[in-house]
């Protein structure tokens, strides 16, 4: 019997798909039922609860379609343009409340709009404001307790967005903010900072540094996802020097200041605290589709693994049958600015295959720290098979399903690979690594030398659209199909 109070999140986090924009599709999903319920419900409490007030209501089951159909369409619409959709983490309950009201007024005002337009008589506006009222209700109610339980997961040490801060004596303010709110889930892996009284106040529970000499080996070598710039008075070649070694390597870099000389390389305007300041993405701001593309990453793992059981359980036979050792090759990687992970692999090599690598260095054919042998003696006979069909691959379904990977992204390297990055090649660790990418759907892929490769990936990154990854599934589909993979 667990003992833990906060068990069930703990169990929860093992799962990172809970993390980010899946669990944001999960909670709008259960709002849409709430809305959709919301219409049947207000003819039903209209047509009991009527007669007291002296009114009668008879539904009209085709203009209460009508009107349900609207409802759900200003609904999802309003939603995203009026930001009701979007919970930062440092939002505060009032002005959840705020964006709530203002949604469903203009919601309100549409569908009286269309009550008149459509000549929809049998829907009397008494009813119109029950169903506003109902909606909003169940919506805000669902969505303040929700908020409620993630900030309990974000304070439990879950979900937590890794910083580091570049300061004055002026980031004092964020710095406790950052400690103090547990909930909104920041963690202050250092500080760069000059000012004493931010070393005698923060200096026992947190590194500080007092110059950018070790920026860049900081970046690198640490989990880090964003950058916090929080000064007074700022060097301009300073900030355009920590600016240039986050766009390189992928990471999100916040400013809170004057900076209205910088050039607007994907900068946005963002709140975090009480003041708004500069943000460069790590990415191409895509927020709508790139979480669509991870909500469809989850969805796509989880049937595909249901069907692909009898493939797994066929191909699992066959290892075993063929040669001595376990069926799954499992080994850590890096993933998302640096995560590491265990990515699954059906096993294609002989058992002892990582302790015969150091004897074949001399046979490596590809260039930069990548290692891959053309003939590889290693690999056994139903291995080729698996990997020219790509069915070695299909394990990592659960590495997305866990929301470690996505369906298409940069293959993640390993930690030996990535030590050998040159700075301009990090940035490809800015994304989730995926089960397949451009390059993996070359028919002569290990002829491509590393350089290249990279390229590939941020190109792939800087000109991402869910267009580009359905045609790179394809692609894929085609080369397993046709076994052209080497």
């Amino acid at each position: 019997m667990k003992t833990d109070k906060w068990w069930l999140i703990n169990k929860l986090a093992r799962y990172q798909f809970l993390n980010r924009y899946v669990l944001r599709w999960i909670l709008e999903l259960i709002e849409f039922v709430l809305v959709i319920v919301s219409v049947p419900l207000a003819c039903l409490l209209l047509r009991e609860l009527g007669p007291l007030v002296q009114i009668e209501f008879e539904a009209n089951i085709k203009q209460c379609v009508v009107y349900g159909l609207f409802m759900i369409a200003f609904w999802f619409a309003i939603s995203q343009i009026s930001l009701m959709a979007i919970s930062p983490r440092s939002q505060r309950f009032l002005n959840l409340i705020f964006l709530f009201i203002r949604g469903y007024f203009f919601i309100s005002l549409l569908q009286l709009g269309i009550k008149y337009l459509f000549n929809l008589q049998d829907i009397p506006i008494v009813f119109i404001v029950l169903n506003i009222g109902l909606a909003f209700t169940l919506t805000l109610g669902f969505r303040i307790l929700s908020l409620y339980f993630l900030r309990i997961y974000r304070a439990s040490g879950h979900n937590l967005r890794k910083v580091l801060i570049i300061g004055d004596v002026s980031a004092d303010f964020i710095i406790d903010r950052f400690q103090y709110q547990k909930d909104w889930g920041y963690e202050i892996l250092g500080i760069i900072s000059q000012s004493r009284k931010i070393r005698r106040k923060f200096g026992q529970d947190i590194p500080i540094l007092t110059g950018l000499d070790n920026l860049e080996y900081i970046l690198v070598n640490e989990v880090i996802d964003e950058v916090f710039y929080c000064k007074q008075s700022i060097d301009e070649s300073e900030l355009r020097q920590v600016l240039r070694i986050c766009d390189d390597i992928g990471i999100i870099f916040r400013v809170q200041a004057n900076c209205g000389y910088l050039s607007p390389e994907r900068l946005e305007i963002k709140t975090l605290t009480r003041n708004k300041g500069l943000v460069l993405m790590d990415n191409p701001a895509h927020s709508f589709a790139s979480e669509l593309k991870t909500l469809t990453d989850f969805i796509f793992s989880f049937f595909a693994l249901l069907l692909l059981i009898p493939v797994l359980i066929l191909v699992s036979l066959a290892i075993k049958l063929e040669s001595r050792g376990p069926v799954f090759y499992k080994q850590e990687r890096i993933g998302l600015r640096g995560r590491k992970f265990i990515l699954w692999k059906f096993r294609t090599m002989i058992a002892n295959a990582e302790v015969l690598q150091d004897k074949l260095k001399a046979m490596n054919e590809a260039d930069g720290p990548v290692f891959k042998i053309k003939d590889d003696p290693r690999i056994t006979r139903f291995g080729r098979i698996l990997r020219k069909t790509g069915v070695d691959e299909i394990p990592q379904l659960l590495n997305v399903l866990r929301g470690e990977m996505s369906l298409i992204g940069p293959r993640p390297p390993v930690e030996a690979e990535v030590r050998e990055y040159q700075r301009w090649q990090l940035r490809r660790l800015s994304v989730k690594p995926g089960i397949t990418c451009t390059w993996q759907i070359q028919p002569h892929r290990n002829d491509i030398r590393f350089k290249e490769w990279v390229k590939m990936d941020l190109n792939y990154i800087d000109n991402w659209s869910l267009a580009h990854d359905f045609k790179l599934v394809l692609k894929t589909i085609t080369a397993m199909v046709f076994a052209t993979g080497r």
